[in-house]
């Protein structure tokens, strides 16, 4: 979900560059009804998402500019697509870059649609893709990006009236990007509004982050929030401690607030798929990342996970079974083990996108890599389904490896866990 999730195939690599048969699911075994060790028995109950990105055109529209029509056209293909694979949820970004696309009364119509922020492309793509996956037997889950506001460094290429121009104050340049500053307590009440505005209208079946908190660290580069951390820094150890803080804040409000907009309404994460090396924490994976969550992103993702104050995490596990900085096979288990006794269900990210592509390691060119995730997690009662990235690569399958998933493991439809 990073610059769409552009950037997810960007940083997956970068984070590591510092190192070096199963039966239908109406035979599955019985699954856990979260972290909570309670077995629901029904075996087609899970969790079979797909990802569609709108950042820089990631997989939808497919450029911008297009007419109504067409776009519109686009989104149900996604959309049928979806059913014809079995999957039962799309994760629908709806905010990339502090934008929106929905008629919102904070913040300008994205730039993705029209090729202008702001223009009106005269349809409401959230309110259609909610309704059009209803009636398809989908769940929409609404994907916003908090702080991201641009993939360029300068404002004044926003609208005119964008929030970013209007209050400068907010925003810091880092990396060649503009983002929202995640320590300025006013910052965090506008974006909750910003996105509640869409929980609000429309009866999404899910709120979801992806795993941009603060920003991935850019080599030689300073997140310059000196003066937010000199008026709200007091009384914690270290600035990396109230960074944690700053994004803590922002999840326990967001998740409380959803519930009170619109009850019943799940909400998730899906983060980078290290939280922490184990030879920086005990507690850690037995990776050897160069990115970890709770360092360098400022998200302490296993507490969100172990307080129970999310709904639903999707770890992007993105990662052959046997890469050696960060092995599929262990990450798994570390996260269903941090997900046991708690009532966050655990959904895994898969890298659908890497799948077929020359540019990564040989098992990546097996077409059955991807089945082989999902045999693994069959064995780990915690994990409750599968989110892949994303639509674009649903559509080109370019070696067969979605096939083989719908083929090894989603022989019949499945409702997503409740």
């Amino acid at each position: 979900m990073r610059m769409g999730r552009v950037s997810r195939r960007a940083f997956a690599v970068a984070a590591l560059s510092a190192f070096t048969m199963m039966p239908p699911a109406s035979a599955a075994p019985k699954r856990d009804g979260g972290g909570d060790g309670k077995g629901d028995g029904r075996a087609a109950s899970e969790m079979r998402g797909v990802w569609l990105a709108t950042v820089a055109n990631r997989d939808w529209p497919s450029k911008p500019g297009l007419t109504a029509t067409r776009q519109r056209a686009e989104l149900i293909t996604h959309l049928d697509r979806a059913v014809r694979n079995r999957l039962n949820t799309v994760v629908f970004q709806v905010r990339p870059t502090a934008d929106a696309l929905w008629p919102s009364p904070f913040e300008p119509w994205s730039q993705y649609l029209t090729g202008t922020q702001g223009k009106d492309p005269g349809w409401d793509p959230l309110g259609t893709a909610v309704e059009e996956a209803h009636a398809r037997g989908l769940k929409l889950h609404a994907w916003f990006n908090p702080y991201r506001v641009a993939a360029h460094a300068d404002p004044t290429r926003l609208a005119a009236d964008h929030p970013a121009r209007t209050n400068p104050d907010w925003v810091v340049t880092y990396g060649g990007k503009l983002y929202y500053n995640p320590g300025l307590p006013e910052v965090r009440g506008f974006v909750q509004e910003a996105m509640l505005d869409a929980v609000a209208k429309y009866p999404v079946d899910g709120v979801h982050f992806d795993d941009y908190f603060y920003p991935y660290p850019v080599a030689g580069q300073t997140f310059d929030d000196d003066t937010a951390y000199d008026e709200y820094g007091a009384g914690f150890p270290d600035r990396a401690a109230w960074r944690r803080d700053n994004i803590d804040k922002l999840v326990r409000e967001t998740a409380d607030r959803i519930k009170r907009v619109r009850p019943g309404t799940p909400f998730g994460i899906s983060p980078f798929g290290v939280w922490r090396n184990a030879a920086t924490d005990s507690r850690g994976s037995d990776t050897r990342a160069g990115v970890q969550t709770y360092d360098d992103l400022h998200a302490d993702t296993r507490k969100w996970v172990r307080k129970s104050w999310i709904d639903y995490i999707v770890p992007q596990l993105y990662w052959n079974i046997g890469f050696s900085a960060a092995d599929y096979a262990k990450l798994l288990p570390w996260w269903a083990e941090v997900a046991r006794g708690t009532s966050t269900r655990l959904y895994v990210g898969e890298a659908l996108y890497k799948a077929g592509d020359p540019a990564q390691p040989a098992a990546w060119q097996d077409p059955a890599e991807l089945s082989r995730h999902l045999t693994l997690a069959r064995e780990h009662a915690q994990v409750r389904g599968h989110v892949f990235f994303a639509a674009k690569d649903v559509a080109a399958d370019r070696i067969g490896a979605m096939a083989r998933v719908v083929a090894d493991h989603y022989g019949q439809p499945a409702a997503p866990p409740r």
